[in-house]
């Protein structure tokens, strides 16, 4: 467009070309947002059970180690190593006929014993009367009782090595002392065993019903948990009466529970931990020593805790939050102080959320902390739709 010519009729054109490039040059604002479709609880306080868990790891009741006590050759490994055996079952057996030969020896000098105790006894009730009739001097008497007494004394002597005889005869024959899982033979049938060398012990029995589990508790949360305690957040069971239910590492829960039956006074100087042990039956032995497995403690009460989904709290850069829904339909921030996992897909939150509180579960991606939102039914709407774009993002 070319305007040389001041005239006033083209001075006008002009002006009025210019304002309608300039009115056309502006766009149409653009519509209005609307408001996301959440999903959203409301705040109920309710009594949880509080059950921390522990890695722990199962240990014998009572493990035995089967230790030859007198010195001889291996005869029989009679067990089945690895299996399971019976208090009194035999287990090993040493060559007896030392044994038994010593016994014997043992046995003649106790009659060889018996037999002068005899005549001493004899001759020391004819030497009375006649001593006592002044028949025979006191000399006499005296030396009489000395042979008696000599001759009794000698007699039990005699018959302390019998019994001692008979011990190491019957020591020959090794036994297991308890109920249990029988390992393996550290000697062979035919070796000499020193029962005062390390190579007399010969095994060991691992007694298994009952078992013991063995858990360590930290110093920071032995702390936190009388913290909550004395404060009323948490409520131990009556007389502390826990239970102990176990979980194995294909998760697969312990059918028996079981009971604390020790817990060390004193706190590692290692670990910063003190050590709880629990006994549980173990009827068909599917616990053995040393698995490592997860134990429970049940029995303690969190009362009026709050409990919200796990995908309602988001990390944020000053620690944890959730969006909570105001009376006027507007999103909120609100800082929270989470606590222990409740469940699998819930968390209690110890601080920052009150009953009433509507917390948003679905369609946080999409809220803006001041804007409105609209809520849903759960399974609505687009949060719903949200939720699930975002978790097949995740996977």
């Amino acid at each position: 467009m070319f305007c040389r010519v001041p005239t006033p009729a083209r001075s006008i054109a002009c002006l009025a070309v210019a304002l309608l490039a300039a009115g056309c040059s502006k766009e149409a604002p653009p519509p209005q947002r609307p408001a996301p479709e959440v999903t959203v609880i409301t705040v109920q306080p309710q009594n949880i059970p509080l059950p921390p868990n522990f890695v722990a790891q199962t240990e014998s009741s009572r493990q035995v180690n089967i230790v030859a006590r007198v010195s001889g050759y291996l005869d029989k490994i009679a067990y089945q190593e690895g299996e399971v055996v019976k208090e009194g079952q035999v287990l090993f057996q040493l060559d007896p006929k030392p044994f038994q030969a010593q016994l014997d020896a043992a046995r003649g000098e106790l009659q060889s014993q018996q037999a002068r105790f005899t005549t001493a006894e004899a001759n020391l009730g004819r030497v009375k009367p006649l001593a006592a009739q002044n028949a025979l001097s006191q000399s006499d008497l005296d030396r009489a009782q000395g042979e008696f007494d000599a001759s009794k004394a000698a007699v039990f002597s005699a018959r302390a090595k019998v019994t001692e005889a008979e011990l190491n005869l019957g020591y020959t024959t090794i036994r297991s002392p308890v109920n249990g899982l029988a390992s393996r033979s550290q000697q062979r049938q035919g070796a000499y065993i020193n029962s005062l060398s390390p190579e007399a012990t010969l095994t060991y029995v691992a007694a298994i019903d009952p078992i013991w589990v063995n858990f360590s508790v930290s110093q920071n949360q032995a702390a936190r948990w009388r913290n909550e305690m004395s404060k009323k957040l948490l409520i131990e069971p009556k007389n502390r009466d826990f239970e102990i239910e176990i979980v194995l590492s294909d998760g697969a829960v312990f059918p028996y529970r079981g009971k604390i039956n020790f817990a060390d006074p004193s706190f590692s100087q290692d670990t910063g931990s003190f050590l709880v042990r629990a006994v549980l039956p173990n009827p068909k032995r599917e616990l053995q020593p040393g698995m490592f497995v997860t134990a429970y403690l049940k029995g303690a009460l969190r009362p009026d805790a709050i409990v919200v989904p796990q995908l309602a709290v988001q990390q944020g850069s000053n620690g944890h939050v959730v969006y909570v829904v105001k009376p006027d339909g507007t999103a909120e921030v609100r800082p929270v102080v989470v606590g222990d996992y409740f469940g699998e897909k819930e968390i209690v939150i110890l601080t920052g959320l009150y009953a009433g509180d509507r917390v948003v579960v679905d369609g946080v991606l999409k809220v803006v902390p001041g804007q409105p939102v609209k809520i849903v039914a759960p399974g609505e709407g687009g949060a719903a739709k949200s939720t699930a774009k975002t978790d097949g993002a995740k996977r």
